[in-house]
């Protein structure tokens, strides 16, 4: 895109990229769903999906190709981990997912860190900041 300034002599090449970051947002219940969707668009993300089940993050995911997946453990048909094994086989390697329960990690043994997840945060302690303290140790 070329920009010109009236204050300057000559033009300028602007090569524009995106800086927003898309996300997915997976959770079975309608109100944390619209709860970080808010809290995601404050912080400055692009939210580009929102699925209550499994089977429709999957289809979500492979559809829009988000930055990001923020998914609830505990879904009504495949649970999170469920999810992961099937995103890992994206031939681009998938987006950065963060698995997130109103449950603490250790409840779930060593599944959360063999799944491949960029990180894990508690629903309670969901914040824009823990969310990119998740994804930078990706």
């Amino acid at each position: 895109m070329l920009r010109v300034s009236p204050d300057v002599a000559t033009a300028i090449l602007w090569d524009h990229q995106r800086v927003t970051r898309t996300v997915v947002i997976v959770d079975d219940h309608a109100e944390f769903r619209a709860q970080a969707i808010e809290l995601l668009q404050v912080a400055g993300y692009e939210v580009v999906g929102s699925c209550h089940d499994g089977r429709s993050a999957l289809d979500a995911i492979s559809a829009l190709r988000p930055d990001l997946v923020l998914l609830d453990v505990q879904l009504p048909d495949i649970d999170g981990f469920g999810v992961m094994a099937q995103v890992d086989t994206l031939a681009d390697g998938g987006p950065a997912v963060v698995l997130i329960s109103t449950r603490v990690a250790a409840d779930y043994g060593g599944r959360v860190g063999r799944s491949g997840a960029a990180g894990f945060i508690t629903k309670a302690e969901l914040s824009a900041h823990s969310l990119a303290r998740a994804i930078a140790r990706r």
